[in-house]
């Protein structure tokens, strides 16, 4: 605690209310969401922060920031990975589970990547879903993906194996996890935890 109160410059202070905490963590989000690499991995090593770096293959798009600070998401960032992370056919969004981004930080963490996030697909509107289900009986799309819900995502890393990859989040133990070797992604979810794929 005494760490925590130095960082926020209140060490000599008396102990600040919840609304003073609140302030204080909004301020310090406020000004890391739009930092460059090397300054988001400072900021996250100095104020307790996490951090994700995503590049969506579909439209070039790339975006790296600081989405939660301890305890406290930060609405900004989650506007900007709203967009980032729609479905890019049809252009639209819809609002993600937090607990994915964690999901993905601790992954991100787990196999010690230095690279962003490769997106193959994240939210999915019912459009897409039933024209990715009709392509073929067996297109492997459930009739109610969590992707339709923002609680999925299709992803790689570059400096990965995939099959590191996929075992690193089946050790996580934080929802399912697809496996897609020959379209080179792996699928996570926050449903119930549960594998698929060869």
């Amino acid at each position: 605690m005494k760490k925590v109160r130095r960082i926020l410059g209140l060490e000599s202070q008396p102990s600040p209310t919840c609304g003073q905490r609140r302030r204080v963590l909004a301020g310090l989000a406020a000004g890391m969401v739009c930092l460059s690499l090397p300054e988001l991995a400072e900021a996250a090593t100095r104020k307790g922060a996490r951090t994700l770096a995503f590049t969506q293959l579909h439209t070039g798009e790339s975006l790296s920031l600081v989405y939660r600070v301890g305890h406290a998401y930060i609405p900004r960032a989650f506007d900007r990975l709203r967009y980032l992370l729609r479905d890019f056919r049809t252009e639209q969004t819809h609002s993600m589970d937090p607990e994915l981004y964690d999901l993905l930080w601790h992954l991100h963490r787990e196999v010690d990547s230095n690279e962003p996030f490769e997106i193959i697909s994240a939210y999915r509107s019912p459009q897409t879903n039933r024209m990715l289900r009709a392509r073929s009986a067996h297109s492997g799309v459930a009739k109610h993906s969590l992707h339709m819900y923002g609680r999925a995502i299709d992803i790689r890393l570059a400096d990965v194996h995939l099959a590191h990859l996929r075992h690193a989040a089946v050790s996580l133990k934080r929802g399912g996890v697809g496996y897609y070797p020959r379209s080179n992604f792996i699928h996570v979810d926050t449903g119930r935890v549960r594998y698929w794929g060869s």
